[in-house]
C-alpha cells in the first residue's frame, strides 16, 4: 500500500473528514497567495528509560492535527489545531487568508512528484510487547555491571516514533510519507575510589525496534559506552591554548553541523544574518573540503523522502573544493532568492511552520591515511567525541565540549584529557583544514537540531580532519 493510501486511511477514512470538502478550503485559503499548503499529521510516539536496575519512565503518547500555511511575499499567514475538522480547518483557513488580502499573488509550481522510499513504513512501536522492551533495558543493565566491577551507575532508554503527514495544496496536489524513528541510548558511570566519569553512546535510525534486539549490536553500544567512561576515569586536566587539532570521524561533525550548516542555510543568507552571506561562488574553506547536506540516505535518521513542504530531499553541494555553491532552501526562501528548492523545508510537528533545516550534513572524504594525519601533529589535541556547544550564526563564533579527547605528543596519543573545549569561527575554521583522512564516516543516529525552538532529527559526518592552530580551552593550572 502506498503511503498516499495509508495517510488517506488515517485522514479520512478514519475520521469524518470529507477530502474533497478539505481540497476546496485549501483552495479557498490559498487563492491569491503566493504558495502554502494543509499538512496533516499522525504520530505515535514511546519511550521507556531504565535506571540503576528498575524503570524510571515510561511514556505512550498519540498526536494528530494540521497546520495551514499562506505565503504572500515575505509574510507568513499559519494556524494550527489538534481538532482534525472541516470545522477546524475552515476557521484557519479564514485566519490565514489575511496575510495575502489584496496580495494577489500567482500560486508556485507544487514540487515534483516522487514514488521513492527511503524507509520501511512499518510501525516500529508494534512487533515488541512493553515487556519485551523492559526485559532489553534490563539485559543492557546487567550486562554493563558484568563488564566491569567499577561500573556505578547504568542508564539505557529506548524511544520511538511512528509518523504520518500528508500535504495538500491548492488544486488537489497532495502527497503522504510514513515515517518511523528509533533511538536505543546508554550511559555508564564508573568509579575509582572518590572519582566518577560517565560515558555514553547511542544509535538509531529509520527503521523499527527489531534491530536492538540483536545481542551484537546493543552489546556493540553498551562496550562503547563503557569504554570511554573508563577512559575518562584516567583523563588528566586539559591544556589550553593555540594548537593543532585532529577531529575524529563520525559524530565529531556535529561541530561542522553547528559552525557552518547553520550558517548555509536559506533564510540566515537571503536575511543577510549569517556569515556566509554574499559569499556564493567565492572560497570560504581549504583546497578539498567538499560539504554535502544529503537527505537521501535510506533509513538515515535525518533522511526524509520528501520534506515538510512535500519536496522531495536530495544531495545537495554547499562547498566544493573550498568554494561555496549552494544553501539548504526551503520553498518560499528559495523563491526569493531566484533560486530552487532543495528538499530542506522542514518542522517538528503540525504546531510549527516549516523553515529550512539540514538533513544528513557531512563532508567527504579526502585522500588522507588518518594514522598519517596523527602522526604529523607534533603537539596538539585529538578530539574524538562531542556533548554540547553553542554558536552564534551571524558571527560564526563556537564554543563546544568534548566528552573524549586525547593529548597528541610526537605524532603520537598521549593521555585522555578532561575539560577541553574547541575556540573558534565556522568560516574561519574551513580555511584551516590543512589534512583530509579517507576515511569518513556517518554518526550512530543520535542527533537533534534545535533551531528557532524547533527541534528535528538529523545526521552528521566526516573523515578525520587535522585543523592548524584552534583555540583549545582547558582545565590545566
Amino acid at each position: 500500500m502506498s503511503d498516499l493510501s495509508q495517510t488517506d486511511q488515517l485522514f479520512f477514512e478514519r475520521t469524518e473528514l470529507d477530502r474533497t470538502a478539505v481540497e476546496k478550503l485549501v483552495d479557498d485559503a490559498l487563492s491569491g497567495a503566493d504558495d502554502g499548503e494543509l499538512y496533516l499529521e499522525y504520530c505515535q510516539s514511546e519511550a521507556v528509560s531504565f535506571d540503576d536496575g528498575k524503570i524510571r519512565s515510561a511514556s505512550f503518547d498519540t498526536a494528530q492535527g494540521f497546520g495551514l500555511r499562506a505565503i504572500a511575499g515575505e509574510a507568513i499567514g499559519y494556524a494550527h489545531a489538534s481538532d482534525l475538522s472541516e470545522a477546524a480547518i475552515a476557521r484557519a483557513a479564514d485566519t490565514v487568508k489575511a496575510v495575502h488580502a489584496g496580495h494577489g499573488g500567482t500560486m508556485s509550481v507544487p514540487p515534483t512528484g516522487t514514488n521513492r522510499s527511503l524507509y520501511s513504513d512499518e510501525n516500529p512501536l508494534g512487533g515488541f510487547a512493553f515487556e519485551d522492551k523492559v526485559r532489553l533495558l534490563t539485559e543492557i543493565d546487567s550486562y554493563a555491571r558484568a563488564k566491569d566491577s567499577r561500573v556505578r551507575q547504568v542508564t539505557a532508554a529506548l524511544a520511538g516514533e511512528w509518523q504520518a503527514v500528508q500535504i495538500i495544496r491548492s488544486s488537489g496536489d497532495r502527497v503522504g510519507d510514513i515515517r518511523p524513528l528509533v533511538r536505543l541510548s546508554v550511559s555508564v558511570v564508573v568509579g575509582d575510589g572518590e572519582r566518577m566519569e560517565s560515558g555514553s553512546y547511542g544509535a538509531g535510525g529509520r527503521f523499527g525496534f527489531r534491530a536492538f534486539f540483536d545481542p551484537e549490536i546493543w552489546k556493540d553500544q553498551v562496550d562503547e559506552a563503557l569504554r570511554q567512561a573508563l577512559v575518562n576515569l584516567e583523563s588528566v586536566p586539559a591544556p589550553a591554548g593555540e594548537m593543532d587539532v585532529v577531529l575524529g570521524p563520525g559524530w565529531p561533525g556535529i561541530l561542522l553541523h553547528e559552525a557552518i550548516g547553520h550558517g548555509l542555510e536559506g533564510d540566515f543568507n537571503r536575511k543577510k544574518t549569517s556569515a556566509f552571506a554574499g559569499l556564493m561562488g567565492e572560497r570560504v574553506a581549504a583546497s578539498g573540503v567538499t560539504v554535502v547536506d544529503d537527505g537521501t540516505l535510506a533509513d538515515r535518521r535525518g533522511s526524509l523522502s520528501v520534506d515538510d513542504e512535500g519536496t522531495p530531499t536530495s544531495s545537495t553541494t554547499l562547498i566544493e573544493d573550498g568554494i561555496l555553491v549552494g544553501y539548504m532552501q526551503d520553498r518560499q526562501n528559495a523563491r526569493l532568492m531566484g533560486m530552487k528548492p532543495t528538499g530542506n523545508g522542514r518542522r517538528q510537528s503540525f504546531a510549527h511552520a516549516p523553515m529550512p533545516r539540514m538533513t544528513n550534513t557531512y563532508m567527504l572524504a579526502g585522500t588522507e591515511d588518518p594514522a598519517e594525519i596523527l602522526g604529523s601533529v607534533k603537539k596538539g589535541l585529538y578530539a574524538v567525541n562531542f556533548g554540547g556547544g553553542q554558536v552564534d550564526i551571524t558571527s560564526g563564533k563556537f564554543v563546544f565540549s568534548c566528552t573524549e579527547a586525547y593529548l597528541i605528543e610526537n605524532g603520537r596519543l598521549g593521555a585522555p584529557v578532561k575539560g577541553a573545549t574547541l575556540i573558534g569561527n565556522g568560516p574561519d575554521v574551513l580555511t584551516r583544514v590543512s589534512m583530509i583522512g579517507s576515511d569518513m564516516a556517518l554518526d550512530p543516529g543520535i542527533g537533534t537540531c534545535g533551531k528557532d525552538g524547533q527541534g528535528v532529527p538529523v545526521g552528521v559526518g566526516q573523515p578525520t580532519i587535522r585543523v592548524d592552530g584552534l583555540t583549545v580551552g582547558g582545565t590545566a593550572a
